[in-house]
């Protein structure tokens, strides 16, 4: 096996051997050594990380807590199968997860990621209500399996190639930027509350539905939050027909948005929940969380994996919570969120660019727009402060091709942080004067 010595004979390389089904490019950064909020290129080049890998490294990149676990672990059972033994690991994983989770009497199963957790919980609904139906929300995601793909609301184009589960109906989400009802923020009236109620006047049999699935903050839609009382809203009308409310929580949860789980910004308790990318600190692991009933209705082997409760990949969640808990760090979220949107608020007011700033905790999205008065998509615009901050040492994306993805650790020093955004801040600023070649637009591919 010969290793490779430079950046561009790794992307060459991969392009040779991996399907672009299963990939998106931003920048070119082949990431070998990292720590916290830093990561380290096969060239020795320095980088702030304001993804945290997809949100997946709440704790920071190689937490030592995390990696301690693992490697402990790694020597006694790196795995005893869950399925048809008593692995004591995953028994403490579950036990934490039943404390920490915002769901009435819960039970939980493993599995190894938020696509196939999503599955498990569309199989629960109906196993435990007898129905068919899923409600879902257009731009939302679920997931690659066919069935997190097919409760999917962001991308149709795949579906119309390989086909989806039937019986799945969309609503708008309530994105008080970009009504779909073109309402302006303040001055309506939930109208985006009263069409479930039209949906099942005039299309959907309510008490034919087994769930509504719906994700707290719509984070690949681009950071879109609610009303605080959306959801309250909502779950009155589920109730009133029997239909579940399913949370993901895939990229909102473990202390992102300041608490444990977005969903309880709102002042509701899910049914079931799923969880996944933070779990583990960088292993495979997820969940689904729901009340006991409902996680009783499927039968043995009805949701679970060979690979489900690993040893090593228990642990590393364990300790995950143990920090978050031990360091305090749904407060630090709160904390650092608050101030990162202060500084994207004051970049708004020197850039024209952006348009909007949102989120909760350290979940933040900045859209960008070319015009403010109709708030045309900036998608070319995006894809340049992206590359550029990439050039200046900062790892950066979009969602929805134009809204700027703003998530770094937890445990981001807040030098770091400030640095990160002086960075950003540079990066807008160097796109809107003309500073930025249209080269990267044929670099930056995004999603």
């Amino acid at each position: 096996m010969e290793l490779p010595k430079s950046r561009d004979e790794v992307v060459e390389r991969y392009s040779r051997v991996f399907s672009p089904a299963s990939r998106v490019t931003y920048a070119p950064i082949v990431g070998v050594r990292a720590e916290n909020a830093r990561v380290w290129d096969i060239e020795g080049r320095e980088y702030i990380d304001f993804l945290s890998d997809a949100a997946v490294q709440n704790v920071g990149h190689n937490n030592p807590r995390v990696v301690e676990a693992i490697v402990e672990q790694a020597k006694k059972l790196v795995h005893f199968t869950f399925i048809y033994g008593f692995p004591v690991e995953p028994l403490l994983l579950a036990e934490k997860l039943v404390e920490v989770a915002p769901v009435e009497s819960p039970k939980v199963t493993l599995g190894l990621s938020g696509s196939d957790a999503n599955d498990g919980a569309i199989k629960f609904s109906r196993a435990y209500t007898g129905r068919r139906t899923i409600l879902s929300y257009l731009r939302s995601f679920y997931g690659n399996t066919y069935g997190s793909l097919s409760i999917t609301g962001l991308d149709f184009e795949l579906r119309s190639k390989v086909g989806e589960l039937s019986e799945v109906h969309y609503i708008p989400y309530p994105n008080c930027y970009r009504c779909p009802f073109r309402k302006e923020m303040g001055s309506c009236r939930m109208e985006c509350v009263d069409y479930i109620k039209e949906k099942f006047e005039g299309e959907v049999y309510g008490e034919g539905v087994a769930a509504l699935f719906a994700e707290p903050i719509q984070g690949d839609a681009g950071m879109v939050v609610p009303p605080r009382d959306y959801f309250k809203r909502v779950k009155k009308i589920l109730d009133e027909y029997g239909i579940l409310l399913v949370v993901d929580e895939v990229q909102s949860g473990m202390g992102r948005t300041g608490k444990w789980f977005a969903i309880e910004h709102f002042g509701v308790k899910p049914d079931i929940m799923t969880i996944a990318k933070p779990l583990g600190g960088g292993l495979p692991i997820s969940a689904v969380i729901g009340r006991e009933e409902v996680m009783d209705s499927l039968p043995p082997l009805g949701h679970t994996f060979t690979l489900s409760g690993n040893p090593v990949a228990s642990r590393a969640a364990l300790a995950v919570i143990e920090e978050i808990e031990e360091k305090n760090l749904l407060k630090r979220a709160e904390k650092l969120g608050n101030y990162a949107k202060k500084r994207l608020e004051k970049m708004k007011e020197e850039h024209e660019l952006i348009g909007d700033v949102r989120g909760l905790g350290l979940m933040l999205g900045v859209d960008l727009v070319r015009d403010r008065d109709t708030k045309e998509r900036a998608y070319d615009e995006a894809r340049k402060v992206v590359w550029r901050a990439y050039e200046l040492g900062l790892i950066l994306a979009f969602l929805q091709g134009n809204v700027l993805r703003i998530q770094p650790p937890l445990t981001i020093e807040e030098e770091t942080l400030e640095e990160g955004l002086d960075r950003l801040d540079r990066a807008i600023g160097d796109v809107e004067e003309g500073r930025v070649s249209e080269e990267a637009l044929k670099k930056v591919k995004g999603w």
